[in-house]
């Protein structure tokens, strides 16, 4: 075919990513009344947020406001604050943004943490709640419980994002070893009604794990942080050992008042974004076919079934013909026992390079939603038939970086990496692989 095949990815990408911004996700999740109701009580309406799109989120709302005020209606005035990544910030009138670290915690998001809770405790019925939030909230919206301190909180994230351990076995211990996750912050500002929109990064679209579910029941128990804690053999600090053997640790669970007076509702998913990029896809010819949105598993391993499939395509037309473009999400996970740098895109297209060995007829891009693969400063990276040549002329062999998981380096040293910066979005990994 005669297309730039490189160009034909990112554009793919791009068309997800669209997708799953803020803008035009907030208001149809609004009801009218919402606008007019605390202004009618003579309340107050707080806003309230954490993750990667929160400033987008937040601005996206006052544009949404705004206009509300300009069709007259009986408008509410807003205030509030929401905390987001460093470099992830957007301009905001009446909400104030707050930046701080992701994805391990740092002071700033303690001291944020503390600041929203505040906020909301002593609300009372007339008052409204709107929570925004989506993936990398639960690093940044950090309260420990008891006596854990920062440190130890630190110590304990580290370990687990080493694990491999998946995101909702991550978000079950923090929501415990935390004092504002797993329904808490909901449970604070009680009486107040409590909206909360989020975007989702999460496999299965649980609502509940995204950044922690802090306005959200949660079905896990401290038993279960303590047997996920122990699975992946990750030591604990005196104090959270002892923060989980009380019944103060335990989460806000679905029998609790609060929700009565609380809503949750997901504005945009990594399906959507998906199906966006299929339809472009279709539109510039090419048959696109979705193999899921919630694909979970380590990440070189997850590309080797991939590759396997692109391969039994492009050799033998099954299942699919060609050309075409397989699509997925979801969010997969790296055991790190190297010391090289690289996220979960970068580590599964080097994975899936490695298989494909330079098939003349396979092109891939794989790359985070956010424009930030792990704690790089790339959205992720593409691959070529020719990439291949080119890191054999470089003497570069894959093995050897996938063993000190420093897949940034293999890209970085082939000029193939894929960069964006923040995109103020996050609906997780996007992969996708052209056969021609």
């Amino acid at each position: 075919m005669d297309f730039d095949a490189k160009q034909f990815l990112h554009t793919l990408f791009s068309t997800a990513v669209n997708e799953a911004l803020p803008k035009n996700h907030i208001e149809p999740f609004l009801s009218k009344d919402v606008y007019s109701r605390s202004a009618n009580l003579g309340g107050r309406t707080v806003v309230i947020g954490a993750g990667k799109a929160a400033a987008s989120m937040a601005a996206e709302l006052e544009s949404v406001w705004q206009k509300n005020t300009e069709q007259d209606l009986a408008m509410g005035e807003l205030e509030g604050v929401v905390v987001t990544r460093y470099g992830h910030t957007q301009a905001c009138q009446f909400i104030q943004v707050i930046e701080a670290a992701h994805p391990v915690p740092d002071e700033m998001g303690l001291e944020v943490g503390q600041q929203i809770l505040d906020m909301v405790t002593g609300l009372t019925e007339d008052d409204t709640v709107i929570c925004l939030l989506s993936g990398g909230g639960s690093a940044l919206l950090s309260l420990p419980g008891g006596d854990i301190s920062l440190k130890e909180k630190q110590a304990i994230n580290k370990a687990l994002l080493k694990s491999g351990a998946a995101i909702d076995e991550m978000n079950c211990v923090r929501k415990h070893l935390s004092a504002i996750k797993g329904g808490r912050l909901a449970q604070a500002a009680f009486p107040a009604q409590v909206i909360s929109l989020a975007i989702s990064d999460v496999p299965g679209d649980d609502i509940s794990v995204i950044a922690s579910g802090p306005t959200v029941a949660d079905k896990t128990t401290r038993f279960d942080a303590l047997s996920i804690l122990k699975r992946y053999e990750i030591d604990l600090p005196n104090s959270a050992f002892e923060w989980l053997n009380r019944e103060e640790s335990e989460t806000v669970k679905a029998d609790a008042p609060c929700w009565v007076r609380s809503s949750a509702k997901i504005i945009a998913t990594p399906q959507s974004a998906l199906e966006a990029a299929a339809a472009q896809s279709e539109k510039l010819g090419v048959s696109a076919y979705i193999l899921s949105d919630c694909i979970e598993g380590e990440a070189r391993d997850v590309a080797k079934v991939h590759a396997a499939l692109a391969k039994q395509i492009a050799d033998k037309g099954q299942p699919f013909k060609k050309p075409c473009v397989l699509l997925s999400g979801g969010e997969t996970t790296v055991t790190v026992k190297g010391h090289g740098r690289g996220g979960r895109n970068c580590e599964f297209l080097l994975s899936l390079y490695n298989e494909l060995k330079g098939h003349p007829e396979i092109y891939a891009l794989a790359a985070d939603t956010d424009g930030i693969d792990g704690v790089e400063d790339n959205a992720g990276a593409w691959i070529t038939p020719k990439s291949w040549h080119d890191a054999n002329q470089l003497r570069l062999k894959a093995s050897d970086f996938l063993d000190n998981n420093n897949s940034y380096a293999f890209f970085q040293q082939t000029k193939t990496l894929l960069t964006t910066g923040p995109t103020l979005t996050n609906v997780n990994d996007f992969r996708a692989i052209l056969i021609l």
